[in-house]
């Protein structure tokens, strides 16, 4: 079985995540990042990409493949260890110290845990109209725009995600059609007026009901409420849209305090194990609002907080970066 020892482990290799190894680095600890998908970046990374993050702070617009490749860029100098594609399933304590395994039998002895594992694993909600369709052309993220390039899309679903891809799209594809089982969505008003400043045809109390074509689909039949017929719109790509499901997996069986699929923690970003902390999407306290932005100032504070469980003798605040060399 390999194993590895460390000052600090990070289980989550998204924004957070990589943001704290950076602050790791800056503080001198050894860190291993580990993430069960293959590479860094998390939901980003396989969910929106190529989408416009606009809360991060200076940047008045950045793509969350950007975003991503600054951070990895910004840990690199200090040469955290990934170890992507691997799941930690168990975590013990040994004369006080965390102990992690992975799926793979690697071992990692270190002096605190970070978890910033965001929402944990998700499963995209399935198109229903697709469950019999054994062709290519549904997808439920789009990570390359540029393979949708003078398609006739379809957008299934009313939240966010929809409406984002909406947007994306339409300067590539010959044509964009959002369709939605309601009247109201869930999307943000600002971005819901930008695509309908586009002209993009939105189609709401509506349904997918089938998908036609073999190897490849080829068009979908939308079944629209109070309307004799149904319709039938031309469709190389479908983009379901649907949301997603999340699970935390083998994190619920540490002995962590968890609420509503969120690691509870204190103001110094400490959960109720010894030496493990929490930041980002899956960190819980009164007033949390979950913002990228958020998420970097929690990795700080846990860094520094899991700095001084690591050493009492450390500082619990190591000074300004523009301080150093």
């Amino acid at each position: 079985m390999p194993e590895i020892s460390v000052d600090l482990v990070i289980v989550g290799a998204g924004p957070t995540g990589l943001y704290a190894a950076y602050y790791a680095g800056f503080r001198g600890l050894s860190t291993v990042v580990a993430d069960a998908l293959p590479e860094p970046g998390g939901q980003i990374t396989a969910m929106y990409p190529e989408k416009l993050i606009f809360d991060v702070g200076g940047f008045p617009e950045i793509k969350g493949r950007d975003l991503v490749d600054n951070l990895v860029r910004q840990a690199a100098p200090f040469e955290p260890d990934y170890l992507l594609g691997r799941r930690a399933e168990k975590l013990d304590h040994v004369e006080g110290a965390p102990v992690l395994d992975f799926d793979d039998g690697t071992r990692v002895r270190c002096g605190a845990v970070i978890i910033t594992g965001g929402l944990g694993s998700f499963t995209s909600r399935p198109l229903p109209a697709a469950a019999d369709f054994g062709g290519e052309g549904v997808v439920y993220f789009v990570p390359e725009l540029a393979a949708h390039e003078g398609h006739d899309v379809v957008v299934v679903g009313g939240g966010d995600s929809a409406f984002d891809w909406a947007l994306a799209l339409h300067p590539l594809a010959r044509s964009v059609t959002l369709v939605h089982r309601r009247e109201k969505f869930r999307a943000h008003e600002g971005t819901i007026a930008r695509v309908r400043r586009l002209n993009v045809p939105i189609i709401v109390n509506a349904q997918v009901a089938r998908l036609l074509g073999d190897e490849r689909v080829t068009g979908v039949e939308v079944i629209v409420k109070g309307e004799d017929e149904s319709r039938l719109l031309p469709a190389d790509t479908i983009v379901a849209a649907l949301g997603f499901t999340a699970d935390l997996g083998p994190i619920t069986e540490w002995g962590l305090d968890i609420e509503k699929r969120c690691v509870l923690v204190d103001s110094s970003m400490a959960t109720n194990l010894p030496r493990v902390f929490a930041a980002g999407d899956i960190a819980q306290y009164p007033g949390k609002v979950r913002l990228i932005a958020t998420g970097f100032g929690e990795a700080a504070t846990a860094v520094n907080n899991a700095a001084v469980a690591i050493d009492p003798e450390a500082h619990l605040f190591p000074g300004h970066s523009s301080e150093g060399p």
